[in-house]
């Protein structure tokens, strides 16, 4: 399933993405499942990123190795991609994108993810939305 979303932002390329880093990814985590950060090595090729949700009766690890990083004048990616998921997903691919605008900077959340079934790929796939559109109204506050 793919899921894309784009925010615009008021603030130039460099400065959105100097402020990609822990303090963004704390308050980007949605309200449940709580998530612990148990490792943030950054958004460079080769670091990783260690979470463990909290479903209340049981926790799961999600582990993403940075696989790729790019940088350019109008553009700045990132991707991470799961290596270690929770039961529900089976596939986990995410690209996160800064473009340079005229006003200032586009953060594109470029998502492809599997579930262990396709029903409940259509099943996730509203609940993934959610998550991720959770995120404009606070890249819109930070980075105004």
């Amino acid at each position: 399933m793919k899921i894309l979303i784009t925010t615009k932002v008021n603030q130039s390329l460099p400065k959105v993405w100097e402020g990609f880093n822990l303090e963004l990814f704390k308050v980007l985590s949605p309200p449940f499942p709580p998530v612990e950060i148990k490792e943030f090595g950054g958004c460079m090729k080769g670091d990783k990123v260690h979470l463990r949700l909290n479903f209340i009766l049981f926790k799961q690890d999600w582990i993403s190795d940075i696989i790729e990083q790019e940088s350019s004048e109008n553009t700045i990616y990132f991707i991470d991609k799961g290596t270690t998921l929770p039961f529900f997903l089976k596939l986990w691919h995410h690209k996160h994108c800064l473009i340079r605008s005229e006003n200032g900077t586009i953060i594109q959340d470029d998502i492809d993810f599997k579930t262990p079934f396709i029903l409940t790929d259509f099943l996730m796939y509203p609940l993934m939305y959610l998550q991720f559109l959770y995120r404009k109204p606070i890249y819109k506050r930070i980075f105004q």
